[in-house]
């Protein structure tokens, strides 16, 4: 279970207790820092903490202290990873600093709401924040509405809001992906208020129910990632076999199409184009029957990967061609574009021979693209960043 994931089943528990709680959230970051803003750290009235906003040298320092700076409500902090009087930092070893907004569960109550309801329902949610002046605290969301995408832009279901500035930054973000602080004027003040984009949580829809999927639906959820998991072969697909499987299908394989009305199929409505894909059945007919369907639907994944030499990859596309009645002299030079599209070897460069790095490197070149991410080292990245910086 990640992060998030720890800090709403715990924050679920304390609502459902009517306790009180805090919530730290990183706003800013002068300097490196290990976190980045948007990390969250949930405080519980008996001492746990769950989630960080550090390596490790700070959450300490904001636990002793977080219950008495909120008893009078929202308060931003600054917190140093670097000594006063030095330049030798400790804990993380960043030497940044990071401001965190400390706030109780009048306040933090709808934001942890909206961060629920957005992960279950693996849509994008933008929060704009006051973080000064008498009002700090004070919140607008903007998500989507995956089915009925014409409505986008909108308010979480759920969550009352009133037209206003502060609800126009929201929207804003969600236009633009991005985070971001800037001014606002609330009640003919201008505040500052910083406006935090979260992407929707990642699907990986697994075809293929073999014991290597095991070990990349362990990773994927690990990552936090909505997993689910299809084979044709009820044997396999079973709860025994994938208990932290989101989502279990026996496909119909035989009667596999886009247009098919089979009930086993309504599961993948929610198949998201930011979502990742890879079929890897190791059956010639269950793959090459799930690629021809799955190049068919009106709504595909961004990401499909297809596991096994590329050479078998392009003898898949050619037999869905002929699936999808594909004029036989069209096949061949559909296929080729078709393969490429997908990402056949799935995975990166990594040496992998057991399943377990073998599903390392499927997800690593997942986040890779879903990221637009170069997989390079970093230390060669931040070599070139800082060559063009000077």
């Amino acid at each position: 279970m990640t992060g998030l994931a720890r800090i709403l089943s715990v924050w679920r528990e304390l609502e459902n207790a009517e306790a009180d709680y805090v919530l730290a959230t990183v706003v800013a970051v002068q300097g490196p820092s290990y976190r980045k803003p948007g990390a969250l750290m949930l405080l519980t009235p008996e001492g746990r903490r769950v989630g960080t906003v550090s390596g490790g040298c700070l959450e300490a320092q904001v636990a002793s202290r977080a219950w008495w700076l909120t008893a009078d409500g929202p308060t931003i902090q600054r917190y140093s990873t670097a000594d006063d009087d030095g330049d030798r930092p400790y804990g993380s070893g960043c030497g940044g600093v990071v401001f965190l907004l400390l706030e109780r569960r009048a306040t933090a109550g709808p934001l942890l709401a909206a961060l629920e309801q957005a992960f279950d329902l693996r849509v994008p949610l933008a929060v704009a924040t006051v973080l000064e002046g008498p009002q700090i605290g004070r919140r607008a969301f903007a998500s989507i509405d995956r089915e009925h995408p014409e409505s986008s832009h909108q308010n979480v279901d759920q969550i009352r809001m009133i037209r206003d500035p502060l609800q126009d930054l929201a929207q804003n973000a969600m236009a633009t992906r991005e985070s971001k602080e800037s001014k606002v004027t609330i009640g003919e003040i201008d505040v500052r208020a910083w406006t935090d984009y979260r992407p929707a949580r990642p699907g990986l829809w697994i075809f293929g129910a073999g014991d290597d999927t095991q070990p990349l639906l362990r990773l994927a959820k690990e990552l936090g990632w909505f997993v689910s998991v299809a084979d044709g072969r009820s044997h396999l697909a079973t709860r025994e076999r994938f208990p932290s499987a989101d989502q279990l299908s026996v496909l119909p394989i035989k009667d596999l199409s886009a247009n098919s009305s089979d009930d086993s199929l309504a599961a993948f409505s929610n198949l998201h184009p930011e979502d990742a894909a890879v079929v890897m059945t190791h059956s010639f007919e269950q793959d090459s029957r799930i690629l021809a369907w799955m190049l068919s639907l009106q709504t595909r994944a961004g990401y499909i990967g297809v596991l096994g030499p590329q050479r078998r990859t392009r003898e898949l596309l050619i037999e869905a061609g002929h699936m999808l009645n594909l004029p036989a002299n069209a096949i061949a030079a559909q296929a080729d574009r078709w393969l490429d599209q997908l990402h056949a070897p799935t995975g990166l460069d990594l040496g992998a021979e057991s399943p377990e790095t073998i599903a390392l490197s499927v997800l690593a070149e997942v986040q890779k693209v879903r990221t637009s991410s170069t997989a390079l080292p970093l230390r060669t990245v931040r070599a070139a960043t800082e060559t063009i910086a000077g």
